[in-house]
């Protein structure tokens, strides 16, 4: 399963360390992603995501409703 979040589309972005003597190497920003459960009280069923924690703030800000009707409309959940 790839690390990509569910609602927001984030995934790892891909950048460089930097030395001292600014030597680059290739590395990668991964997203801040975590399993949750959500209870969704329109379909009364729980649902597991794996979302970002700005996702999550969203959530807790619009709720689980509103970020998956969103999530849905910009092709990012299909369930």
């Amino acid at each position: 399963m790839s690390r990509v979040c569910e609602l927001t589309g984030k995934k790892a972005m891909v950048g460089n360390n930097v030395s001292h003597a600014l030597n680059r190497t290739k590395r990668k920003f991964d997203a801040n992603l975590m399993n949750k459960r959500f209870y969704i009280p329109e379909e009364d069923k729980w649902i597991t995501l794996k979302v970002s924690a700005s996702a999550l703030k969203n959530i807790n800000k619009k709720g689980i409703s509103a970020v998956i009707k969103e999530a849905r409309a910009n092709g990012f959940l299909t369930k």
